[in-house]
Parts: C-alpha cells; sequence; structure tokens
C-alpha cells in the first residue's frame, strides 16, 4: 500500500498540483475529454523526450558555455518539435492535420519546460539521480502526473464552470482555488 501512494502522490504532484505548471493549456483541454486525452499525451512525449536530451545536453556541454543551458534547452526542444511534426506529416495527411494542433499547444507548454529544468536541477543537487534513465523516467513520471492532474481537473470543469459558481470566480479563478486545494490535499499523503 506503501508504493501505491507514494507512486501516486509521485505522478500528481509533480507538475500540475505542485507547481501548477502548464494549467492554462490544461484549461483550454478540459472542455473535451478528446482534447484532454491528446494533449496530455502529446505533453508526455515532450517531457519523456526532453528530459532524455537534457541529460546529453547537462552531461555534454562544456563548462565554458553553460550559462546557455537555457537556450540549449529550448532548442532541443525546438528540434523535437519539428522532428515529431515531420512524422505526422509522413505518417498520413489526415494524421498529420488531427494531431498537429496538439502538437503546437504542447511543445512549449511551461510543463514541458518546467520538467526538463527541474530534472536537471535535481540531477544536479542529488548525483545520483545524473544518469540516462533516471531523466527519462523523471520525464515519463512528469507526464504521467499531468495526465493524472488533467483528468482530476476535468471532473470538476463542469461543475466549477457552472451557474452556481459566483460569476467573479467562474472559470479560471475558480479552477486556481480548486488546484490549490488539490494540491494541499496530494501534499499532505506525503
Amino acid at each position: 500500500m506503501f508504493m501505491v501512494i507514494e507512486f501516486v502522490v509521485l505522478l500528481s504532484s509533480n507538475l500540475i498540483l505542485m507547481q501548477a505548471l502548464g494549467t492554462s493549456t490544461l484549461f483550454i483541454a478540459a472542455g473535451n475529454k478528446k482534447n484532454l486525452l491528446w494533449t496530455a499525451i502529446t505533453i508526455t512525449i515532450f517531457t519523456t523526450l526532453g528530459s532524455g536530451a537534457a541529460y546529453f545536453i547537462k552531461n555534454l556541454l562544456p563548462s565554458g558555455i553553460a550559462d546557455l543551458t537555457l537556450l540549449f534547452y529550448v532548442l532541443i526542444i525546438g528540434i523535437i518539435y519539428v522532428l515529431l511534426l515531420a512524422a505526422l506529416y509522413f505518417a498520413g495527411g489526415e494524421t498529420f492535420k488531427k494531431a498537429r494542433k496538439y502538437v503546437h499547444l504542447s511543445a512549449y507548454n511551461c510543463a514541458v519546460m518546467g520538467t526538463v529544468i527541474t530534472v536537471a536541477g535535481r540531477a544536479e543537487t542529488m548525483p545520483e539521480y545524473n544518469h540516462f534513465m533516471s531523466f527519462v523516467s523523471a520525464g515519463a513520471e512528469a507526464g504521467s502526473g499531468f495526465i493524472l492532474a488533467a483528468f482530476i481537473l476535468t471532473a470538476a470543469y463542469r461543475k466549477l464552470n457552472s451557474s452556481k459558481v459566483p460569476a467573479a470566480f467562474r472559470g479560471f479563478p475558480a479552477m486556481l482555488i480548486y488546484l490549490g486545494l488539490i494540491s494541499m490535499a496530494v501534499y499532505a499523503l506525503r
């Protein structure tokens, strides 16, 4: 039971519920379950591949240009973005038309960049996490946490946008309050 609780806490508190990264994209996607699922999957792809690439950037970048690390992270996300769009394009015209909007929404989402920076920072402070599989698994965990948080948000989306909620709090403000409360509850599991 302990491992199940730890797994849930890791997944849900990793991005959205602790750091509130990527919430604007999540709010857009929460209105439609199909959009939500594909956006969350695409963000998971970006966090996983971006974190794996961050390992090589962090360990192969000469110390003389280490100040440019953030620029290289942005560059690698751009390369993943172009490669993913190219793969979708060659997969077929209809697939490309349906999936490209999710790639556009997800590529420079702050959840992706936040994950890459957080994973690299964790490896810097805790050397035992400075290996390729640790970077990739942390990226996949972050994406999984994003998916879990997306479904938690979807469960409350209609109720928080109903006429029963005062107009001043309806929509985005109510969602942020809801995320804060869920965040505290999940953090208490630790």
